[in-house]
Formats: structure tokens, C-alpha cells, sequence
């Protein structure tokens, strides 16, 4: 109902939107394409930060909506379940230890030195966890917190790294090599968290759709690799 009424009315408000760095990637330019076209008079503020960070942000009334990775941001916000994208390899050419094939497992990622991001990222925490369930470790060589220095790390031929399709869909432009990572418990779950509906205006209901169907958008072109998107009842 905000959507149609804001096509009626040229909407105008302010909605502040937040974002980890890997979701921004693919995701907050074809999102600012739509809100420019749709309500060119709402006001965008959109943080780019660590999940945790973001969570911090939204109980604080900082944030309307922001796209998270835990199941509990706050008891009252509403949580709405988005997308499960696959981790995939990210590799300079010719890298030693980098198996071929189009899908690796965790097993065979062993010898293969990795730049990941550190432990306070959850990030790190589900790349952890899927060698754990694998029953194998990683070759950390380095860890960089900051995604644009760790994929230059990466094309300098220093080593690989593992990340989500929301950055996967950027490397492959970048001449990088992208294997998704076969393992079926290797990947995360992508939730769309606000703010309960009583305390959104009607801008940031609008770019709640907005972000909904920009999602739907991406994952059907191709633009999201590994994304499977969910219905708002999956658990």
C-alpha cells in the first residue's frame, strides 16, 4: 500500500537503509536505481558496516531496515527472511593449490593460502564453521578487514579468498576466478530486519518493497550468484 501511494503522491521522506560491505557490492547501486526512478523525492542515508555494527544501529532507532546474517537482531523488529547465497573461492590465475573443476569442496581447500577477513566479522565466523563441519582447517595467511584492500589482496596474486555471491558477482568482472564451494553447509542466510511496522513511515515502507523486489530481481538475472531466494514463512 506505501509503494502504490507513493507512485500516486511522488512520496517524499528520508529512510536510512544499512548494509555489510559484501551486500552493498551487489546489491545498493541497482537499489538506488530503483528508489531514484520510483520516489525521486524520498532521501536515502545508507551505511555500509559490519553486521554486528548494523544491528547495534537498528535497535538504536538509527536505522529502518537493514539486511543481516543472525536470526535475533531485537525482539521487536520484524525479520523477514531474504535470500541463502553460496560461499565461493575467489582466486587469482595461476595460484598454487587451487584445484580445477567447476565446484570445490571445503577438503580440497586446505593447502590453498587464503586472506580472509578477522574474527569479529561473521563472515569469518560461518567460513569458520563450514571447515569445522568439514572436519578440516584453512590456511590462513593473512587477515583484512575491509573488503575493497582484501580483494586488491587478492588480485595481487597473494592469495585467496572465500566469500559470498554478493562479491563473487563482482571478481569475475575483476578477471578473478570464481568457484562456488560444493559443500551444502557452506554458505549464509541473508535477512531483511526493520524496525516494526508502527515505527516506519511510509518512505521506509516503500524501500522495504523496494529492497524486496530489487532482491527478486537480481537472483532471477543471474546478477546474485549461489542466491536462492526465501519465502517469508522459511524458517
Amino acid at each position: 500500500n506505501a509503494a502504490q501511494a507513493a507512485q500516486r503522491e511522488r512520496m517524499s521522506g528520508y529512510v536510512s537503509l544499512g548494509f555489510a560491505p559484501s551486500t552493498s557490492s551487489v546489491l545498493a547501486l541497482p537499489l538506488i536505481a530503483v528508489m531514484r526512478q520510483r520516489y525521486p523525492n524520498i532521501q536515502l542515508h545508507m551505511v555500509e558496516m559490519l553486521s554486528g555494527y548494523l544491528s547495534s544501529q537498528l535497535q538504536a532507532r538509527q536505522l529502518d531496515l537493514a539486511i543481516l546474517f543472525h536470526s535475533d537482531p531485537g525482539r521487536r523488529c520484524r525479520v523477514r527472511p531474504l535470500l541463502d547465497e553460496k560461499l565461493f573461492l575467489i582466486s587469482p590465475s595461476g595460484l598454487p593449490g587451487v584445484p580445477s573443476g567447476d565446484s570445490v569442496t571445503l577438503a580440497e581447500l586446505t593447502q590453498v593460502p587464503l586472506v580472509l577477513p578477522s574474527d569479529q566479522h561473521g563472515l569469518r565466523s560461518t567460513i569458520n564453521n563450514a571447515f569445522t563441519h568439514s572436519r578440516c582447517e584453512p590456511s590462513v595467511v593473512m587477515n583484512v578487514d575491509g573488503l575493497a584492500l582484501l580483494m586488491e589482496t587478492v588480485k595481487a596474486g597473494y592469495a585467496a579468498t572465500i566469500q559470498p555471491g554478493a562479491v563473487a558477482a563482482r571478481a569475475g568482472e575483476q578477471g578473478l576466478h570464481v568457484v562456488q564451494i560444493a559443500d551444502a553447509h557452506a554458505g549464509r542466510r541473508n535477512l531483511l530486519v526493520s524496525l516494526p511496522d508502527d515505527e516506519l513511515s511510509p518512505a521506509a515502507l516503500a524501500a522495504r518493497v523496494a529492497i524486496l523486489e530489487t532482491t527478486r530481481e537480481l537472483v532471477a538475472s543471474g546478477r546474485w550468484p549461489g542466491a536462492h531466494l526465501l519465502d517469508e514463512h522459511d524458517a
